[in-house]
């Protein structure tokens, strides 16, 4: 076993450990305004910065320097505020007379349908403002969500996270072979799975994504037509400090022409355009460090 195994990753899992906690015990406001600014501060003196940096140039050719900048402390400040929140998810009270105001809803009735109709469904969105948002909301409107996700590299980290998203409810389906069996398992059992669809799969498909190709994932599409499910797009807005407004539109309409890869290629190219158009509207809340387009 080598040193990181034994030592490193143990260690950064007792950080993070003390950091969660800590974060708990701090009144939501205040948590995330302190490190969303210190995120602000730092993020962008980091080597990661630099893709980042590239894609909104690459995104937004019409940005002066200083706008590009503006949006890369926001998309820091974001990120620091979204780890800062992870810890308070499950205090939040969205419906009823115990609701805190914090999260506006939009679109509540496309919930219900799919609480209602009995049948496996699909949520997809991507990583906007705070995209665990939408499995709160949800689960508060009586549906719970499977949620697929990257699983940390270090395994501490990993039941760290999972831990913190329990109260939540829902399984964590990891991506791989083993998740896919999983995920394929929810959907027969007639449960809805949620899915974060706007990073890059080196063997998924080519798509359009801010005038460029992007190799995109075809999963939630592949699925769609396999079970004849409704799709629905979810968008997370971070509407002031740690304030959201939280959109459920209706289910998207799949093709079935009889031809699976156009089908497959028209829809996610559909997907990819809805999503590009909520990050247009807020650059500085989608997280641009993502290697998303394939090097020029």
């Amino acid at each position: 076993m080598s040193l990181k195994t034994h030592f490193v990753q143990p260690l950064e899992a007792v950080v993070v450990w003390l950091l969660w906690h800590g974060l708990r015990w701090i009144p939501v406001d205040i948590s995330s305004a302190v490190l969303g600014r210190l995120a602000a501060w730092l993020g962008p003196k980091l080597p990661v910065t630099r893709r980042a940096r590239n894609n909104i140039g690459a995104a937004f050719p019409q940005m002066s320097e200083n706008e590009r900048e503006a949006t890369l402390r926001e998309m820091w400040e974001n990120l620091g505020r979204t780890v800062a929140e992870h810890p308070h998810l499950d205090r939040l009270r969205i419906f009823g007379p115990e609701a805190d105001g914090r999260i506006e809803v939009v679109g509540s009735e496309n919930l219900d349908l799919m609480r209602d109709d009995s049948r496996e469904g699909l949520f997809f969105s991507g990583h906007l403002a705070n995209w665990e948002v939408i499995s709160i909301v949800a689960a508060q409107r009586g549906i719970v969500i499977d949620v697929v996700y990257r699983a940390a590299n270090n395994p501490h980290m990993d039941w760290l996270y999972q831990k913190g998203r329990a109260p939540i409810g829902g399984q964590l389906i990891p991506k791989g072979p083993k998740g896919a069996r999983i995920l394929l398992k929810a959907l027969r059992d007639g449960r809805h799975v949620g899915m974060l669809v706007d990073q890059k799969m080196n063997d998924g498909i080519a798509v359009p994504f801010f005038g460029r190709d992007a190799m995109t994932a075809p999963a939630l599409a592949e699925l769609a037509l396999k079970y004849n499910c409704p799709v629905i797009p979810s968008r997370t807005e971070r509407i002031g400090g740690a304030r959201f407004r939280c959109t459920f539109f209706p289910p998207m309409e799949i093709n079935h022409t009889g031809n699976r890869s156009a089908d497959v290629a028209e829809f996610m190219t559909r997907v990819n355009a809805l999503l590009e158009s909520w990050i247009r509207e807020r650059p500085g809340q989608w997280l641009w460090l993502h290697n998303r387009w394939p090097k020029n």
